[in-house]
């Protein structure tokens, strides 16, 4: 099974490398899983609706180029469907039994996913309404995703 984490911009602070480090190792019992980072559009704080989406589709061609036709598509999205850490943990399962052995997850920048990259999703998943720094945010899933793991093989650490 292949893992991937598409996201933009690079990841500076250290506490956060380390926290991703630790579960990737932890996560190498059960899959390949590997971080691809594509460069952030540079935009200013004030922009018009069509300079965002300018930017949103900038970022957007850089993600799509680094997925596969074959990859089962997870956009993170305020607006996606909310799942608790069991739901997600089967659909894990379920995919993995149906043939998708390559899932990727995609993280936009500070603007959100383009409609490109919502349209290629297979599906739209939100950890809430809550706004969270994009670096966070790649913690927070990579815990999510060993959690799934540790869910489906009966491990206690889920309690």
């Amino acid at each position: 099974m292949n893992i991937k984490l598409v996201v933009v911009g690079k990841l500076k602070e250290k506490y956060f490398k380390q926290g991703i480090a630790e579960y990737a190792k932890r996560l190498s019992r059960f899959c390949k899983f590997q971080i691809v980072e594509v460069p952030d559009e540079k935009a200013p704080e004030s922009l018009s609706q069509a300079e965002m989406d300018e930017v949103m589709d900038k970022e957007g061609a850089r993600i799509l180029d680094k997925i596969k036709d074959r990859e089962y598509v997870y956009a993170l999205a305020i607006l996606g469907k909310e799942r608790s850490s069991e739901e997600f943990a089967k659909e894990i399962s379920n995919l993995t039994t149906y043939g998708h052995s390559d899932i990727t997850f995609v993280i936009g920048g500070s603007l959100g996913l383009s409609k490109h990259v919502l349209d290629r999703a297979d599906t739209q998943i939100s950890f809430g309404r809550f706004t969270l720094p994009h670096q966070l945010m790649r913690l927070v899933l990579s815990e999510q995703i060993y959690r799934a793991f540790m869910i489906n093989e009966g491990s206690p650490y889920h309690k």
